[in-house]
């Protein structure tokens, strides 16, 4: 379905072609000054300088045309030249019954669907999230969720840290508490234990404590990496042991993960790419890509129209151990091999710029991906407290992502129990929804890039452009559309919305029409703070409409049919906005 702004540009199009003029000039944007009208075209003051007259007088003439459409109920010629548009209500009633008549709110899907994958995990095995992956999650899962509303194949990778040197210190750590365990006796044959020899919670234990212990007792340290070594080359064992590691802590991740209502199709690690960077390195140095410089493998991908310095890629280091950079690139030939995506795009933090321009000039340079597969870096900025610093707890360390949710869900629910009469459990369960839609919608409302300051006052607020204002929005909808039923019986499902019959009815409608504009800027800008601003927008729009007509009440039953059959289609389509942002409501408030 063709978005309401081109049937705007075709008419005005044809009205330039009509006129004499070039329609290269037909152009048509939302109206700078609301106040005075829908839409505007300014093409007149551009075209006046090659048809050298005064644009006033080619917006005349353009307007003289325009007024004969039945798709404007005012087309006005401003100085200098401006034109400004408002539609007929006619004209917009019957562009959302046109988007009603489907079933994908006017959006179109593409002929040739890609496969995109989106990196937005990289969380450490053995480790407990924490504030910092909270970006990460929420951003990827909206990413995600928009590109498959958008009709194409996406494919979500947690891409887990589960290899290198924090194995070999956790199996060190074991090892010294508790020798005994047979994935230690070098001489065992039978089968290991099913069950892992630990809890998460003692996981989480041991880890920095053995970062920390081998920081200071070198013997440690040379064990740990020994025990490393082990592993990568197969020890039966360690392998073993490592299953137990990466089980346990995927089984936590998936929990937390899920309390954030963000889930991945793949839960592939590091370790998962290790069989293929031998055949990796291998081509890199029989293509010449990769040569030896103090005595590390490297790959030069610095570039003639280079204004910064731009170092090597390096691949392996000089004592022959990979690198970040090698599993990353290793995971994108396994992704071409196995997913062959249009596009790869990683949700990291914005600091880590260099390094993926790196990895990325790296993968192209020696060919191990096409140049039409699109690799996107969408660097995040960071969550501050309201001292402008990066989130901490009082005592200064790094906040568990179940805290946070934990405070914030605390705080909703103290404030429904002020304001509302209800009972603990359903005010329990309210308050865990409201309160992931007051985390995830304060997070995704900002521009990725930037940093923005985290206030559970104000994203816990149930007024303003926060969730809870959202969700509130929707049950609203859902209280009037059950009190309608109660005293009317079922609503009828062939109800066509009439044209406006008051302006904040008028304006409700042109937000409805604005959807699919919006949802495809935002897959193709990656971009899903302009659903939220959109989602905002639509919420005030109803919440005017609410209070400035007596829905319920209105005696006129053609009018109450239609203004019941847009508010169901206002709450289909909030929820379809919410569901974009992974963001769920409850049934009330």
């Amino acid at each position: 379905m063709k978005k309401i702004i081109e049937c705007i540009k075709d008419e005005v199009i044809e009205a330039f072609i009509q006129a004499g003029y070039d329609k290269k000039y037909a152009m048509v944007k939302l109206s700078d000054r609301p106040d005075l009208c829908q839409y505007q075209c300014n093409g007149a003051l551009a075209a006046a300088k090659e048809y050298k007259c005064a644009p006033i007088m080619i917006a005349n003439k353009l307007v003289d045309i325009l007024k004969e459409s039945k798709s404007f109920k005012e087309v006005v010629a401003i100085n200098p030249g401006f034109i400004n548009i408002t539609l007929s209500e006619a004209y917009i009633a019957d562009y959302v019954n046109e988007m009603r008549s489907g079933n994908h709110f006017g959006t179109d899907t593409p002929e040739n669907p890609m496969s995109i994958i989106i990196d937005y995990g990289g969380p450490n095995i053995a480790k407990p999230l924490h504030v910092g992956h909270l970006r990460s999650a929420v951003i990827g899962e909206s990413i995600k969720r928009i590109g498959k509303f958008m009709g194409h194949n996406m494919i979500g990778d947690a891409h887990l840290g589960d290899w290198g040197l924090q194995m070999g210190l956790i199996i060190t750590e074991l090892k010294r508490r508790n020798p005994n365990l047979p994935y230690f006796n070098e001489d065992f044959t039978g089968q290991y234990p099913k069950e892992a020899p630990f809890t998460m919670a003692e996981l989480e234990e041991i880890y920095p404590f053995a970062s920390g212990y081998s920081k200071e007792h070198d013997d440690y340290k040379e064990e740990a990496r020994n025990n490393t070594f082990r592993l990568q080359k197969g020890d039966r064992g360690f392998t073993a042991l490592w299953k137990h590691i990466c089980n346990v802590s995927i089984e936590d991740l998936k929990k937390n993960y899920q309390n954030l209502n963000v889930s991945f199709e793949l839960w592939n690690g590091e370790s998962d790419v290790e069989n293929v960077i031998p055949e990796m390195v291998q081509y890199m140095k029989d293509g010449g890509y990769a040569y030896i410089s103090e005595g590390a493998l490297v790959v030069d991908v610095k570039e003639e129209t280079d204004t910064k310095e731009m170092p090597p890629c390096m691949i392996v280091k000089s004592d022959g151990s990979s690198l970040y950079n090698t599993t990353d690139l290793a995971t994108i030939v396994d992704r071409v091999k196995h997913y062959n995506p249009g596009a790869i795009k990683y949700i990291v933090d914005k600091r880590q710029g260099l390094y993926f321009e790196q990895v990325f000039r790296c993968a192209r340079k020696t060919k191990l991906v096409e140049d039409n597969v699109e690799l996107t870096f969408l660097g995040f900025g960071t969550m501050n407290g309201k001292d402008g610093k990066p989130f901490k707890t009082r005592e200064g360390g790094v906040l568990r992502l179940e805290y946070l949710i934990a405070d914030v869900t605390e705080a909703v629910y103290n404030k429904i129990r002020e304001n509302r009469n209800i009972e603990e459990e359903e005010a329990r369960e309210i308050a865990k929804k409201v309160g992931i839609a007051a985390i995830k919608y304060g997070d995704l409302s900002n521009q990725a890039s930037k940093d923005y300051i985290f206030d559970i006052e104000r994203f816990t607020s149930f007024e303003g452009n926060t969730g809870p204002y959202i969700l509130y929005t929707i049950v609203r909808i859902k209280s009037i559309l059950n009190k309608y039923k109660e005293l009317k019986g079922a609503i009828k499902s062939d109800v066509v919305i009439a044209p406006a019959v008051t302006s904040s009815e008028n304006e409700l409608m042109l937000e409805l029409v604005k959807f699919n504009e919006v949802v495809e800027t935002a897959f193709n800008e990656n971009a899903p703070h302009k659903v939220c601003q959109y989602v905002y927008d639509l919420a005030n729009a109803f919440n005017r409409f609410y209070h400035e007509n007596k829905i319920i009440a209105q005696e006129d039953e053609a009018i109450q049919a239609s203004w019941i059959a847009l508010i169901e289609y206002t709450l289909a389509m909030l929820k379809q906005c919410t569901e974009l942002l992974a963001i769920e409501a409850p049934e009330r408030m």
